[in-house]
């Protein structure tokens, strides 16, 4: 596992981290996925940086309250309040999504299980 200092990894919400079943106009986040909230636990625990990536906060309008509704929820479930964002960058080492789907790196060759 990667050190802080070399980067973080990014959580998918909606359906990985928090259970999703459709979305509800008061954008209300469902319940913890346990095993999910474990790893995130773990990963905080080795100094990891953890965000929370998702397209709820693609919107820029109401995103700072979407965004602090989402870090409420990390507060609650997770203990800390964890950055929210819907950007990689250079940083992100890992995402962890249930849409996602996972390639050879330069050859486009899909890793399936």
């Amino acid at each position: 596992m990667a050190n802080k200092n070399y980067g973080w990894i990014g959580v998918d919400l909606d359906g990985t981290l928090a259970e999703y079943h459709g979305w509800k106009n008061d954008g209300e986040i469902g319940q913890p996925i346990p095993l999910m909230v474990d790893r995130v636990k773990n990963w905080l625990k080795q100094d990891q940086t953890v965000k929370i990536f998702t397209a709820r906060v693609s919107a820029p309008s109401g995103k700072e309250e979407i965004i602090n509704q989402i870090k409420a929820w990390c507060k609650q479930h997770i203990g800390q309040e964890l950055d929210v964002t819907n950007v990689k960058d250079f940083a992100m080492i890992e995402l962890w999504d249930d849409r996602a789907k996972q390639v050879e790196k330069n050859t486009g060759k899909y890793i399936g299980n």
